[in-house]
């Protein structure tokens, strides 16, 4: 996946400039990002402050490890299983 170019201070900062009454299209534009672009983070990040948005960073991040960490523990459970049913 491609690192954006805007952290989440950013973001917000763009998203909170549009809801200050700026038109969408010309806050996309100034900041040069699409339409597309500006939807989903308004999405994601709509409604949120900064120290949120961090949070929330922190918590997929720590998801994303915890979730590696489960495959490979499968992964080895399946193996062991794997090798106890064979027959030497």
């Amino acid at each position: 996946m491609k690192k954006s170019r805007f952290n989440e201070e950013q973001i917000i900062a763009i998203l909170r400039e549009q809801e200050a009454g700026a038109k969408t299209a010309d806050v996309c534009r100034k900041h040069g990002i699409s339409t597309a672009a500006f939807y989903q983070w308004k999405a994601k990040y709509g409604g949120l402050e900064v120290s949120e948005a961090r949070r929330l960073k922190a918590l997929t991040d720590e998801n994303a490890k915890l979730k590696k960490l489960l495959a490979e523990a499968m992964l080895d459970n399946a193996m062991l299983k794997d090798l106890n049913t064979k027959k030497w």
